[in-house]
């Protein structure tokens, strides 16, 4: 079984959305399933399949949340001894060469990506490239219009 990257942060989003399906969703789904069963003739209760449909969908959830969590490899970067690194979990400001635009992303595992919090995947053209950058370094990330290159402005371990 190989490993998942999580953060600290990431595996903790993903430790409380798994209680609350188990602790809230399961219930409510289980719940709906009963009352929908006391109206009666199941082959025409539209209630009943949608109560069984979303049974499927937070069964089916927590099943791959477990497994995640369970082939995770929590990684702390403040832990680590990365000598001014781009490493995995880091927080990276940089600038883009050609125009000074300044940008700052953190780097993070595939489920914990999401661009409108500046965090990218570790899978991710520019996460790869970063990798190893220290401060001053210039990453040439391959874009679709051409190579990009990013000035590493600072490296943050929060």
């Amino acid at each position: 079984m190989s490993k998942v990257p999580l953060t600290v942060v990431g595996a903790e989003l993903l430790r409380q959305e798994l209680h609350r399906l188990k602790t809230v969703e399961r219930p409510s789904v289980i719940n709906a399933i009963s009352e929908a069963r006391a109206q009666g003739d199941l082959s025409e209760n539209a209630e009943y399949e949608a109560a069984k449909e979303r049974q499927s969908f937070v069964e089916g959830r927590i099943v791959e949340l477990e497994f995640k969590l369970g082939s995770a490899q929590i990684i702390d970067p403040k832990a680590l001894s990365t000598d001014g690194r781009v490493v995995f979990g880091t927080t990276v400001v940089m600038e883009d060469v050609s125009n000074g635009d300044v940008v700052t992303y953190q780097i993070v595992g595939e489920d914990e990506a999401d661009i409108k919090h500046r965090k990218i995947s570790i899978s991710s053209p520019i996460a790869r490239a970063l990798i190893g950058k220290v401060e001053g370094d210039i990453a040439e990330v391959q874009a679709p219009g051409g190579v990009r290159e990013y000035e590493v402005v600072e490296v943050q371990y929060i």
